[in-house]
């Protein structure tokens, strides 16, 4: 088995309320757009089950529950240095925690028809 290729790179990790909005949109999807148009290598929002911020409220997906603001996370990962250039892009998004995780990126072959 051969090891893969790796590179080091920044995992960019946004803590937000699914009802949280920026001029009508989700944040969420404002900032997977955003690191889209950036070029950045990917992004993904997961949905959690269960939470709490800074209201200290907890939200939950449980039966009993009526939340309709379950937290989210939204990952963006690539190089650092493309990392810390897009944080000013999604400055005025955050009002919840923002972390930087140092991370390896593995790079895998490419698939057919994707070139070498």
């Amino acid at each position: 088995m051969t090891t893969p290729n790796t590179t080091p790179g920044l995992r960019l990790t946004v803590l937000a309320g699914e009802s949280d909005t920026w001029h009508h949109r989700p944040v969420c999807t404002e900032i997977v757009h955003r690191a889209h148009a950036a070029g950045l290598a990917g992004a993904s929002v997961f949905r959690g089950i269960e939470g709490f911020g800074s209201s200290s409220m907890i939200h939950t997906q449980r039966l009993l529950s009526l939340s309709e603001d379950l937290p989210v996370a939204v990952v963006v990962v690539d190089t650092e240095a493309r990392i810390r250039a897009f944080l000013p892009l999604i400055a005025e998004l955050t009002g919840g925690p923002v972390t930087l995780d140092a991370c390896e990126i593995v790079r895998s072959a490419p698939g057919p028809g994707e070139g070498s």
